[in-house]
């Protein structure tokens, strides 16, 4: 019970912590900076604060799985996850 209190607490931390960077990073970089994709249609500007939002969402993301996979594999018996 220990450890699945322990792991949801780092999950919580993670996804707190790549919320708050995320909402950081967007209020930081402006929206006028970013890449534009240019295609056969037309072009699509894409903002730099939009681009690490999602970064960061997808880093709390990865971590999680991470974490529950080595939890997952540490219940499993394969001790060296521990």
């Amino acid at each position: 019970m220990d450890q699945t209190i322990q792991l949801a607490f780092r999950i919580a931390m993670v996804w707190a912590a790549g919320f708050l960077i995320a909402v950081t990073v967007r209020a930081l970089l402006p929206n006028q900076a970013g890449i534009t994709l240019t295609g056969h249609q037309g072009s699509l500007f894409i903002p730099f604060s939009r681009i690490g939002f999602w970064i960061c969402l997808l880093a709390a993301l990865t971590v999680t799985g991470l974490v529950v996979g080595r939890a997952i594999l540490a219940d499993i018996g394969w001790s060296s996850f521990r």
